[in-house]
């Protein structure tokens, strides 16, 4: 039986590679609806060659183009918030793929639960921003989440048959990104150019960035207390430059469980899409004398500090994640255009997090302007770097 397929983000990196397994394997998916942000000419030739029921574009102002290209082939456009919602949560959807950029996943993915959806999450700051709301709502709903992050997809199937009592923590490995051998004062002077050379990985820039300052480690440590239910004393980080190994679970006996493979997000977008029944030939096979050498080393903290993030956010509770999250989408978009310095990142997310209001047990609401006042905060510290 084909499964439909709602791909939110399907023009960026996890969206493109998704709809990669759609053509390999036509007769298991097929992309009923298709959501991008405003790549609207990507969008619509994803659109003409996989025909989904509706192609929704986020940016309003680009719903003309949209609508004029596919009017004459009989699929429908759409656009806006609303709409990305109703794509997420359609009648004849079987798994939402949550593959959008930042805060902007929220949204989307709580209307897919609501409707009792399946979800392939491969947007990590649906549960740092409001782990404590999304899983509340899982616990009423058969909407399952499948992790599509290499690192908690990993976790996920190291965990598959095991009692949850035995295990005693996770350990998420890092790749340490493209600064992970360089001093300090080197780093200082990075550009983004210099920060978007990953030494393995091929990801959409955000992301990449979030790996230069290991924003990303933090981020993955609250996301797996969510999906995982762990304390977070009981969830470490370690570098693993070779991103061989994906991640690790350490039991109460003393062994450790690892999943191991080429540095390939198609094996676990794939793992998600099957809901663990594994797939013939999706990625490279890896071979394990190529890689005769694994190492680990402990993450640099002093060096790349927003990995002790996640601590602080964690043992604060509230809405502090959700600060910290916008605070760091202003502030790479705006290294990225060249506004600020690699270590301004940081220093942004520090400063809005001790400015912005505290919330205890936030609302959905609460999270929404959460998120705005942190945004408006963290673009007033960068303007005033700018002056």
């Amino acid at each position: 039986m084909t499964k439909n397929l709602a791909i939110l983000g399907s023009t960026g990196s996890i969206g493109t590679q998704t709809l990669e397994l759609i053509r390999r394997f036509p007769h298991r998916y097929r992309a009923s609806a298709l959501v991008a942000g405003h790549r609207v000419d990507d969008l619509i030739a994803q659109a003409l060659e996989f025909r989904p029921d509706v192609a929704v574009i986020a940016d309003e102002s680009l719903y003309g183009r949209l609508r004029e290209a596919l009017a004459p082939h009989g699929i429908e456009a759409a656009s806006g918030a609303a709409a990305v919602e109703e794509a997420a949560a359609a009648d004849g959807v079987d798994m939402t793929v949550t593959a959008t950029v930042g805060y902007s996943g929220l949204a989307p993915t709580l209307a897919a639960i609501r409707a009792g959806k399946d979800i392939a999450l491969a947007n990590k700051e649906t549960l740092v921003v409001a782990g404590e709301l999304v899983t509340g709502m899982l616990a009423h709903s058969r909407s399952r989440i499948f992790p599509v992050d290499s690192e908690h997809s990993a976790i996920f199937q190291c965990l598959r048959g095991e009692d949850p009592e035995s295990v005693r923590r996770l350990i998420i490995t890092a790749s340490g990104g493209p600064f992970r051998t360089w001093d300090a004062e080197r780093i200082a002077r990075a550009t983004a150019a210099d920060a978007l050379r990953h030494p393995n990985w091929s990801m959409g820039a955000k992301i990449t960035i979030d790996s230069a300052t290991m924003l990303n480690k933090a981020f993955e440590i609250i996301e797996a207390r969510w999906l995982f239910g762990l304390p977070p004393e009981r969830i470490d980080a370690i570098v693993h430059p070779q991103s061989i190994i994906h991640s690790m679970v350490e039991f109460r006996d003393g062994a450790i469980k690892a999943q191991m493979g080429v540095p390939d997000m198609t094996l676990p977008i794939a793992y998600a899409l099957g809901e663990t029944v594994r797939t013939d030939n999706v990625s490279d096979f890896c071979s394990l004398t190529a890689h005769d050498t694994l190492t680990f080393e402990e993450p640099d903290t002093k060096r790349f500090p927003g990995i002790t993030l996640a601590r602080r956010a964690l043992e604060a509770g509230g809405n502090l994640a959700c600060v910290i999250n916008a605070a760091n989408e202003v502030a790479v978009s705006a290294f990225l255009h060249g506004q600020i310095s690699f270590p301004d990142i940081y220093a942004t997310i520090v400063d809005t997090a001790e400015r912005a209001t505290r919330i205890e047990s936030p609302s959905y609401d609460d999270y929404v302007a959460s998120n705005a006042e942190a945004r408006r905060i963290a673009q007033e510290i960068i303007s005033l770097k700018n002056r």
